[in-house]
């Protein structure tokens, strides 16, 4: 798994490509921090390449949420694929996420 981060406007993108499972989760939780650290209001995770997450990929996911929700910010997802977002249905994620079909109306969004 393979994170990079971008400045879109005034919002924090994460581009994540690869699965989020036991083995990543600790990877994503790190770059999730340094955005955090640098006080960013509003995040996007733009889950395009996310083919797979687990349920350590899940925790991961509800605990950058607290976070950035815990220091003012807003966090959204973008760009989940069918199996992914099916993902979310089933755990009823989907009515803690601010999820959003694409990154650029994620951005618009806050």
């Amino acid at each position: 798994m393979v994170v990079k981060e971008k400045k879109v406007g005034d919002a924090v993108v994460l581009v994540v490509d690869g699965e989020i499972n036991f083995n990543s989760s600790p990877d994503f939780r790190k770059a999730f921090l340094k955005v955090l650290e640098a006080k960013s209001a509003k995040v996007v995770v733009n889950l395009a390449n996310v083919a797979y997450v687990d349920s350590s990929g899940l925790a991961t996911l509800v605990e950058a949420h607290q976070k950035v929700k815990s220091s003012g910010g807003r966090l959204k997802l973008a760009n989940l694929s069918a199996k992914v977002k099916s993902l979310f249905e089933i755990t009823k994620l989907e009515k803690l996420f601010d999820i959003q079909p694409t990154e650029e109306e994620a951005v618009k969004s806050f």
